[in-house]
């Protein structure tokens, strides 16, 4: 196989094509990710550099947008370059259209594209180019906390102070939608009853279900009935219970940092965000990681024309400076100073039950379960065995 070394790319990227390549993208810079206009902006720039064209879809990365990246796949219509979850239950059916790292490198050596092994997959090989450390955590309005005499949640039984003072005075106390996405409400009710031990668990069978598991879906239909969420929070959107906090008409909303990119500048002294509490004892363990990535697909690779523009706008896209770009918060105040002292605790960080969870037990938990149980249509265990039965974590 040909060797193409970075300097033979810039030649082709510096000559007169004779017919522009055009790429398709695929990301989750989309809806109101801050990061949406850098991505634009870097695909932009690319064509003006090298007179190709890039034909992008971005959308949110809910579970519809998961599910029709996933549904490309399988019907053979997979990008050319793909922005998605890695090391997951996602991305586990898609490899074997995506190109190891080190086949790439090995094939354009110059180009020296990171293998992090943060992302190494089941099957030994590295398949993404990191992007967006993250972690999970309690966005709190300190000023409403002030304004109404409320108890920082840094335990459990704060908490709920906290909640019973807010639901009184007619403040959402949790902003969430449990019909749309409940994922980190869940992940953390659980982890808030568990031991990390306990959380890291991956059952292979209903019996092996920890207890603390059951704990934790029966503190989501505790925190439904002491009023803990909007009053609509079993229909309405989370794109509209977050504006609940945005716009300081609730006072607390369980998310993950990428949270971050949405709120508005006057309100970085007025937001931090802190650990979940544990229901035995102060905030506990934080859920996190590394959780998506660039990848190159086989589709592409396999394609002589168009191979080399595609491995030359995935290390565009990947360069350190551009990476950056992506990932950069603009945060100030109260809120940088906590959002540091949380990412700092990256190595005790535990990874989302969710993430190694297949897609029919993923959804059947979170969509099904966590508002059936808070609505008490459903009991814990109930939920759980409905889950185990779709066999979640098997490899």
């Amino acid at each position: 196989m040909k060797r193409w070394s970075l300097v033979m790319l810039t030649l082709l990227c510096l000559a007169v094509p004779a017919r522009a390549v055009s790429l398709r993208t695929v990301s989750a810079f989309g809806g109101t990710d801050a990061s949406a206009l850098s991505y634009v902006e870097l695909l932009r720039e690319y064509e003006a550099q090298t007179g190709n064209v890039v034909e992008d879809s971005s959308g949110t990365s809910d579970e519809s947008w998961k599910a029709s990246v996933l549904s490309d796949f399988a019907a053979g219509n997979e990008p050319d370059i793909l922005f998605f979850f890695a090391c997951s239950a996602d991305s586990a059916p898609m490899l074997r259209k995506m190109v190891p790292i080190a086949e790439i490198n090995a094939v354009y050596p110059d180009l020296a594209l990171p293998e992090a092994d943060i992302l190494r997959e089941g099957d030994g090989r590295i398949y993404a180019i990191p992007l967006r450390p993250y972690y999970e955590g309690l966005f709190v309005n300190t000023d409403l906390f002030e304004r109404y005499g409320a108890p920082l949640p840094d335990t459990w039984a704060h908490f709920e102070e906290a909640i019973a003072v807010f639901r009184d005075a007619g403040i959402a106390p949790i902003a969430v939608s449990l019909s749309d996405i409940p994922h980190y409400l869940a992940e953390n009710a659980v982890l808030a009853a568990a031991s990390p031990e306990d959380y890291m668990a991956r059952p292979a069978t209903l019996d092996e279900v920890p207890e603390s598991w059951l704990r934790g879906m029966e503190l989501i239909r505790r925190l439904y009935t002491l009023g803990a969420f909007p009053e609509n929070a079993l229909n309405t959107s989370e794109t509209i219970t977050s504006e609940l906090f945005r716009q300081k008409k609730a006072a607390m909303q369980i998310d993950g940092s990428w949270f971050i990119n949405s709120l508005p500048e006057e309100s970085m002294e007025t937001t931090v965000v802190m650990p979940m509490p544990s229901l035995d004892g102060e905030g506990g363990a934080v859920i996190g990681g590394v959780s998506m990535g660039f990848y190159l697909t086989r589709r592409v690779w396999d394609d002589p024309a168009r191979r080399d523009a595609a491995v030359e706008l995935l290390e565009w896209m990947t360069r350190p400076d551009h990476l950056r770009r992506l990932a950069a918060w603009d945060i100030t105040g109260a809120l940088a100073e906590s959002a540091d002292a949380l990412a700092a605790r990256a190595s005790d960080m535990l990874r989302p039950i969710q993430d190694d969870m297949n897609a029919a037990a993923r959804e059947r938990w979170l969509l099904d379960c966590v508002p059936a149980v808070a609505a008490g249509d459903m009991t814990a265990e109930a939920c759980w065995e409905k889950v185990m039965a779709l066999e979640p974590f098997e490899p």
